[in-house]
This record gives C-alpha cells, structure tokens and sequence, in this order.
C-alpha cells in the first residue's frame, strides 16, 4: 500500500521516518517505523535509572525529606513506554485533533489507522518551516511573533482548560506551514492534568501575581504539595523574598526558568512532595519557553500566559475561580478594588476568545447572591458617590470648555477646525476606528481642558468595557440587562441610587441658586454634613 521514498529525518534511537506515497491514491505520508529491540534497549536503561534511584531514596530518607525519585522514574518510564506504542499515540492524536484543531491558526495532520499498528504509524506529510529558522520565516512572509502567540494560547488551553496536552513542544515537534498555521507533529508524549490540578496551577499564578503568599501556600497544600501539619509561616517568607512581582518586574526576571529555580529552592529547603503532573506541566512550559526565546529573545511566558489567567478568573463559573476574582477585584470589607478590576479587564480583553459580556454576567452573580449583598450596599454608595462628582466635574467641565472655545484664541480655533474636518471625513469613510480615535484624540489635544480624574477613571471602565479586542457583540448585553431589570434587589437598590442622587441633585441647585457653598455628603448615609455651630449646610 505505500512506497517509501527516502528516509527523511537522521534516525533516533528508537525510530526512523520515512517520506512516502500511498499506492491507492497517491498521498504523500509520514512513515514512522520503530527499530527492532528498541524496548529491551529502554528497559534496560530504566533499570539502572530505577536502581539507582533507590540509592538516592534512601539518601533523602536520611535527610529527613519526603523526595520519592523512584516514582519519578516510573511515571517517566511510563511516557517512554506510551511513545513506542504508535497505536496509542495515533489515537493521542486523533484526541488533540478533537479538542484543538478548531483552534485559530493550529493545524494537526491526518492520522491513517487502518495503515497504524503498535510499531508502525502512517500520517498526513506536512511541508514546514521550523520555528526556529527565523530567515526562512521572514523569506516567506510568517509572522514571528503571531507563531509564538498561537503556540503559548493552545498551549494554555491544553494544560489549563482541557487538561490534555502536547508534554513535549519542543522545536523539532512544531512546524510553521505556508498559510500561516502552526503545526504539531509527534503525540507519543501526552500528559494530563485533572480539574482540581490544572485550577489549582491557575490559582497558583493568580495568587502570584497577586502576591498573597497565604493563599498560594494554601493551594499548595491542597494539591498535596505540603503535608497536613506543617508550619507553613517560613515558606510564605521564603516565597515573598524570593518571587518578583510578576506584573512589574524587569523583564529578565520574568525568564519562567528563573522562576521556577527559584521555587525549586524554596521547595527543596521545606517538605515539599511533588506529584508528577505538577513536573509534566512545569517541564512543558519550561520547553515552550525555551522555543519562544530562541524566535523572540523579548518572549515571557508567565507576562504572555497572564492575559489568558485574567480571561478565566473573569469568565469562568467555577467556584474555586470565582473565589480567585473576589480576592483579586474585591477588598475584605468588601469594597471594589477599581485599580485591580481595570487591569483584569485591560489583561483579558489580550486574550482571544474573551468575552466582556460573561466577564460581567459573573460580576452581577456574585452581586445579587447573599454572599454580595454587603457588597452591593457599598457598589450602590459608591456609584452614588461616582455618579455625583461626575456630574459635577462634567457640568464643571463643559463650562471650562465653551470658556475656552469662546475666547478669542487663534490656536483653539485652528485645532476646532480640524476636529470638525475630521469628523466630516469620517462620515462615509472606511477607515479603521483605532485610526480614527487616534486623529481625534491628537485634534483635541489643547484644544479642551484636561478631564478630571474621576472623568478618565469612567472613560478607562467604559473603554473596557466596550472594547472591540473582546469579540462582544452588543447584542449579548440584551439577555444580561434582562436578568438585572427582573431582579427585585437590584430593583430596590437602583431605586435607592435614583433617589439619592435626585437629592443631590436638588441641594447642589438650590444652594448655586441662593449663591452658597456646595454641599458635602456623608459617603455611606448620602446625608449632608451639618455645622452645629451655625447650622446650616457645608
């Protein structure tokens, strides 16, 4: 049924791989063939790793550590064994198929079963590039950067939402194709990661990031990492003195394999245990970023993963993950966090597939559950306190800029000009919106008072909010205003908000009226502060 051609890729230890055509219609194949006794050759060598990590057993034993090595080598013996059978890794790649082929810009190779026993596998030949091989990348017009961006998200995707991933994305395993595609090639070392694993890795970083050392420690031991019982005070020290912060540190200092050297110290000078996904999953992403800097010196995995970590903690209804987004956007009392909320939204919308609308949906749960009903008192309050000094501010605002544009300034003038000739351009054109923004924002430079910093704080959440780098459709907020206008304590509370500010509203006129000061207000009752010397109204 196939004729080889040439053997195509320097034979391994265990394998050779021939270019072939397919007599029955012509296709041309990848044809992986095993070496004959390549399994006594293995079995051998994970005899004598075994044994001698017995030795190192007892050794650690001795040393009063909890370092079980010889498991190590059997779960790598394990892999080793599932990448000499082919029929396993066939439907390994039929199953990656499934899960990620879908993927934007990914693209995995047929699989022929019916021509794929334990020692022989037959797959769809591909044409690439390495990824590697920046010249004929560049020769050929591929986007260095885009490469890397697809393989870091598929591969976040693989490890933290299905959980099956590609244990060894080395060079040799991927392939830039001529469209643009990133291609994967050999499945034979497939790990997994269950629900409660891969959370608690996202957790991990969440916390980080977060640098609520209490909180990473805890996840630790519930993954298993540190035994019941133990003193855990001197590992929070340990991992605030050794981790960066991630979200501000210098670039070097964000190398993964720095960070998990460092990690690797803290955890080889406590009881930490190691379970052998938490090493499938660091090795996998040490690879991946070993890739990503030799195609771009500049590429970091943990400052690239963080978009990705910012889209799941936003969107997923997970309750560990919505746990996560209370302590990252919320204070312990309860109040919002708005710097940390805005990053988180700024963080996501980077990421593909993001969606504001679910961002926002799982916001409104959390503020309509028991849980949020402090919360939403506090979110009522601080919108009326919003609300009220960005009417002021903009009422204030629109008066400095009429005062501007009506004096007599010859500069002022000139920049109107060119707003208006923008606006008059835009109107029938095709031109992107990013451009358009950025004209109107260099014609209105000088031209208007600078916006206060509760104004830029609402242009920043609106921004966001309505970003086009999220793939919102407006028409999903539909179903979510929906839910919100038929929920009796939002009813109350915006009937609450109404009236306040409508006495706001009332005090701020009557006192501009008979020429007073303006008032001020107690933040939480929305009362007005009384002098009790004189009694009348700040």
């Amino acid at each position: 049924t196939i004729i080889p051609k040439r053997q195509y890729f320097p034979p391994s230890k265990c394998q050779k791989v021939y270019k072939a055509r397919l007599i029955s219609n012509g296709e041309t194949v990848a044809l992986k063939i095993q070496r004959p006794k390549c399994e006594d050759v293995i079995a051998l060598d994970l005899y004598v790793l075994r044994w001698w990590s017995g030795v190192a057993n007892f050794i650690t034993e001795l040393l009063n550590r909890d370092i079980n090595l010889q498991s190590i080598i059997d779960d790598f013996g394990e892999l080793i064994y599932r990448e000499l059978d082919y029929e396993a890794e066939a439907a390994n790649a039929q199953r990656f198929s499934e899960l990620y082929a879908s993927v934007p810009d990914v693209f995995v190779p047929k699989i022929y079963s019916e021509m794929t026993t334990q020692k022989v596998l037959t797959m769809e030949w591909v044409d690439g590039t390495r990824l590697t091989d920046s010249n004929t990348l560049k020769a050929i017009g591929l986007d260095n950067e885009k490469l890397i961006d697809t393989l870091v998200q598929c591969s976040l995707r693989q490890i933290l939402e299905n959980g099956f991933f590609h244990a060894d994305p080395h060079a040799g395993n991927l392939l830039a194709c001529a469209d643009g595609r990133l291609c994967y090639l050999d499945f034979g070392m497939m790990s997994y990661a269950a629900p409660e694993q891969r959370n608690g890795f996202l957790l991990a970083v969440v916390h980080i990031v977060n640098r609520d050392w209490g909180e990473l420690v805890r996840v630790y031991q519930r993954l298993g990492f540190i035994p019941e019982g133990t003193d855990v005070t001197p590992i929070e020290v340990a991992l605030e003195k050794a981790l960066p912060d991630v979200l501000n540190a210098d670039i070097t200092e964000l190398n993964f394999k720095n960070v998990v050297g460092k990690l690797g110290d803290i955890m080889y000078t406590y009881p930490f245990s190691l379970p052998p996904f938490y090493i499938a999953i660091i090795r996998c992403l040490g690879v991946l970023e070993g890739v990503a800097i030799q195609v771009d010196p500049k590429a970091r995995i943990i400052s690239e993963a963080y978009p990705y970590v910012a889209n799941r903690v936003l969107t997923d209804p997970q309750d560990e993950l919505q746990e996560a987004l209370r302590r990252l956007a919320f204070t312990s009392d309860g109040r919002i966090r708005w710097d940390r909320l805005e990053s988180l939204l700024e963080e996501a919308r980077d990421s593909s597939g993001y969606d504001v609308t679910q961002a926002l949906d799982q916001l409104t749960n959390y503020l309509i559950s028991d849980d949020g009903e402090q919360l939403l008192n506090d979110f009522a309050d601080q919108i009326v306190e919003t609300a009220d000094s960005l009417g002021a501010e903009s009422a204030g605002y629109i008066m400095d800029a009429f005062r501007s544009l009506s004096e007599n300034d010859e500069t002022a003038a000139v920049k109107m000009s060119r707003i208006i000739g923008i606006l008059s351009q835009r109107l029938g054109s095709d031109a992107k919106n990013d451009d358009f923004e950025q004209e109107l924002r260099e014609g209105l430079d000088g031209a208007l008072p600078e916006p206060t910093p509760t104004m830029q704080k609402f242009l920043r959440i609106a921004t966001l909010l309505g970003a086009r780098g999220s793939n919102t459709d407006p028409s999903k907020f539909v179903p979510l205003v929906r839910k919100l206008g038929q929920e009796p304590r939002l009813q109350q509370t915006a009937g609450e908000i109404v009236a306040k500010l409508g006495e706001r509203l009332l005090s701020r006129t009557l006192r501009s009226f008979f020429r007073l000061p303006p008032p001020v207000f107690d933040g939480r009752s929305g009362r007005q502060i009384f002098d009790g010397a004189v009694g009348e109204t700040k």
